[in-house]
């Protein structure tokens, strides 16, 4: 006798076991995420499989923990094909009964820290909360300090006390010639925040952040490179509109090319940071500063035509959505940096780079060509210091040749 779950999963036999009564509901909870039924068809029938073994094992929901998982899928496979996803399906049905509370959460084994680990955390929060730096800056400055405290230390007690200028300088000596000048420059800032901080805690009565060598830095070494005005066009005219994932991805493109957003802000964006009646939008920028930008009107008529007849029904408030299960936001810039990438490449377009920041570059060279001041610039890109825009002084050689003296004596 068929057995039909949530009116489109069709099962030979009625399911049995501890997980029988819920799988209705778990059908229903894949569906509203966005899974194909294909998708939920596959996850009903290994929860349905799943279920007939726990009442095998005589299992109860309360006797129901992780490690159950694989002991199935080891049993599975001996009788049928497992595939990879087989455990990512079951994954998520410990997620869902979890979330119902029908399974109890199970207590993690905490790993036991170093002293230098629990230094690194203690770090790690002060830059959070007294500090509060970005999230990106915070993950990109613990492992260099973790390095430098297991370098000094190694598993043994972390006496900042004992620390001397020496210590400082053989192991940005050893760690620069490793990496790219921007990255040997990341290691010197979080060495010195560190140091900055252990001297704040009492651990130093020196200032060894002062000891901490400076990396060679020549002022403005590259000129930005930014995308073409005509190359935004042939890709903004490659998208087909028509599909959902097209609205989406060409408003997200617009947003790039018409305010030069970073990936960051546009994943970031809510419903409602959109003022539509004052046709402005607030972003969320870099160390969590806002700002407030104009809405161009045909960035707002991309975006309201992606709400209305592009975006899956979700309970998130992001503005843009991933187009696959689970439907939710982007979960941080690499997403809209790939939607890029593949946009340029499937358009047969050559441009500098394949990322979203070009196009902030781009609009930026377009600005000061068009008269922009370098403040009016550094507003639209939500620059905190003015230095960061003065890179751009050296793209416009265009108005840079028409100031140029002529050579004495005529050209040769």
């Amino acid at each position: 006798m068929r057995y039909v779950v949530d009116q489109h999963v069709v099962l030979l036999h009625a399911p049995d076991g501890p997980l029988a009564l819920h799988l209705n509901a778990f059908a229903k909870n894949q569906k509203a995420q966005g899974y194909t039924r294909y998708s939920i068809h596959r996850q009903v029938l290994l929860a349905a499989g799943f279920s007939h073994w726990l009442m095998q094992k005589a299992l109860t929901l309360r006797h129901i923990r992780s490690g159950h998982l694989r002991q199935y899928l080891r049993h599975r496979a001996q009788r049928v094909r497992c595939h990879n996803f087989d455990i990512a399906c079951l994954k998520r049905l410990f997620g869902f009964l979890r979330s119902q509370e029908l399974i109890a959460s199970e207590k993690i084994s905490a790993h036991r820290l170093s002293p230098a680990e629990h230094l690194v955390q203690a770090y790690a929060q002060y830059l959070q909360e007294a500090r509060a730096l970005a999230r990106a800056t915070i993950i990109n400055y613990v492992p260099f300090i973790h390095g430098f405290l297991k370098n000094c230390f190694g598993k043994g007690p972390a006496k900042l006390s004992q620390l001397n200028a020496q210590d400082i300088v053989r192991f940005v000596q050893r760690q620069a010639i490793h990496l790219h000048q921007k990255r040997a420059k990341l290691l010197t800032c979080a060495l010195r925040s560190f140091l900055r901080y252990a001297r704040y805690r009492g651990d130093l009565k020196l200032d060894l952040a002062a000891a901490v060598p400076v990396v060679p830095n020549w002022s403005m070494p590259s000129i930005p490179r930014g995308i073409g005005m005509e190359q935004v066009r042939r890709l903004l005219a490659s998208i087909n509109r028509r599909t959902a994932m097209g609205r989406r991805d060409y408003a997200i493109l617009l947003l790039l090319a018409r305010l030069g957003l970073r990936s960051s802000e546009i994943a970031l964006l809510d419903l409602e940071d959109i003022d539509w009646k004052a046709g402005r939008l607030k972003v969320r920028g870099k160390g969590g500063r806002q700002y407030e930008l104009p809405l161009p009107k045909d960035v707002g008529k991309a975006i309201v035509a992606y709400l209305q007849h592009g975006r899956p029904h979700s309970s998130s408030r992001r503005v843009f959505l991933r187009s696959r299960a689970p439907i939710s936001g982007f979960l941080g810039p690499s997403g809209i940096g790939s939607l890029v990438r593949h946009s340029i490449i499937r358009a047969g377009i050559v441009s500098p780079t394949k990322g979203a920041h070009q196009f902030r570059h781009g609009l930026a060279t377009q600005m000061l060509r068009n008269g922009a001041s370098l403040t009016e610039i550094g507003e639209v890109l939500g620059h905190r210091s003015p230095e960061t825009t003065k890179i751009y002084t050296k793209v416009d050689l265009t108005a840079l040749r028409t100031l140029a003296l002529p050579w004495p004596g005529g050209a040769r």
